[in-house]
């Protein structure tokens, strides 16, 4: 019971990044309704800014403000530069497009910071929390960083203005214009969230698995599968989906015979594939009904 209990403790810790990633593969879902392949260098490389304010001597607690702030307006202005010209283009050229970034974030990266493994220290110390045996305290740090930020976006949805108007203009973009909504500036500002947002799981997950160009490919891949199996049309179905990956890839690891690290990627990959074909709107998504 106790190993199971470790298990379930820990596959949620590490659900938290991937529920982060989830939340920001949906906030683009929800602006161009398509998924973006460069997420997870986007906030590896944002990472990376972190690392080096940190090299020059700033502060933790200095350097994720300031670099959730740049990610935020880096998202912003790769909507404003690359994808507005392309928005009635086919999926295709941005498929094509994300691609790009990709290879050119991680290659950036490689020149900037070279391909050398760094580390980097966790603000929340080493050790157990509050002498837990199941919880250390960067695992703690990481559980309640996703939640505050899950209940922050819920109240800024909820009621601010502007987030009643991004919801409005992912929802019915056409009735939101009616209405004076600036439907461009929110598919921007929704960008510059997920940006924000995918920072925050990067600057997380670095001093777990150590600082480099390719450290956000798998993350991103659970989160992808975080996102699907919640509901790319639902921020909280995707946290929860998430959290969910984080403790199926844990126990599917501890109790199945031959699954080790190198195949619990597999696990990730084989949930999408059933959500689609079993519920493809996910757990907590909304059915979409078009007329033909």
């Amino acid at each position: 019971m106790e190993l199971f209990l470790q298990q379930v403790v820990s596959g949620i810790s590490t659900g938290a990044i991937y529920a982060c990633m989830a939340l920001s593969v949906v906030m683009i879902y929800q602006a161009i309704h398509h998924l973006n392949f460069a997420q997870g260098e986007m906030a590896m490389f944002s990472t990376y800014i972190a690392w080096q304010m940190m090299a020059w001597g700033f502060a933790w607690w200095i350097a994720f403000p300031v670099t959730i702030i740049v990610s935020f307006m880096g998202g912003f202005a790769i909507e404003r530069v690359v994808f507005k010209p392309i928005q009635n283009a086919p999926v295709l050229s941005h498929i094509v497009v994300f691609i790009a970034l990709f290879s050119i974030f991680n290659s950036l990266a490689g020149f900037i910071w070279d391909f050398t493994i760094k580390s980097v220290a966790s603000p929340f110390g080493e050790g157990p929390f509050m002498g837990s045996t199941l919880l250390g305290k960067h695992q703690a740090g990481m559980i309640a960083v996703t939640i505050l930020m899950l209940v922050m976006l819920w109240a800024f949805f909820q009621f601010t203005r502007v987030g009643l108007a991004m919801r409005a203009a992912a929802v019915n973009p056409e009735s939101a214009r009616l209405v004076g909504i600036r439907v461009e500036t929110m598919t921007a500002l929704g960008w510059g969230m997920a940006s924000a947002i995918g920072a925050v799981a990067g600057i997380l997950i670095a001093p777990v698995v150590f600082l480099e160009p390719n450290m956000m490919l798998s993350i991103l891949l659970y989160g992808f599968a975080g996102a699907v199996l919640g509901g790319l049309t639902s921020p909280l179905g995707a946290v929860i989906g998430g959290f969910l990956v984080g403790i199926v890839e844990n126990l599917a690891g501890t109790y199945l015979g031959g699954i080790g690290a190198e195949l619990k990627l597999s696990i990730a990959l084989a949930l999408i594939i059933i959500v689609l074909v079993v519920k493809p709107e996910g757990l907590f998504g909304r059915k979409i009904v078009q007329r033909v």
